[in-house]
């Protein structure tokens, strides 16, 4: 059995955006078996988190990858095209499973 990751999908309000960027990853981790679990909150989250993983929005993946709390970041330019978060889970985990 694989590691589970634990992701923490969060946008800066924590509000309409991130919740449906989750909506659609969880479809995504789902339809594809990734070993993704997560959870959703706002940039206020990241205190105390200490999962592999935080999933936001790539106007983000920046200034979150350049933050020491943050293990590592994968940005979603369009949070309906689930083709591009298979893509990025998918190279993400490819990645971190060793």
């Amino acid at each position: 059995m694989s590691k589970m990751f634990h992701a923490l999908i969060c946008c800066r309000a924590g509000m309409g955006s991130s919740m449906m960027l989750k909506i659609k990853c969880d479809q995504v981790i789902k339809e594809n078996n990734l070993p993704i679990e997560t959870e959703h909150g706002n940039l206020d989250s990241l205190i105390g988190f200490n999962g592999d993983l935080v999933i936001t929005m790539s106007d983000l993946t920046d200034e979150l990858n350049a933050d020491p709390r943050v293990p590592s970041a994968v940005g979603i330019t369009n949070i309906v095209d689930k083709g591009e978060m298979k893509e990025k889970l998918e190279a993400w985990v490819a990645e971190h499973s060793e």
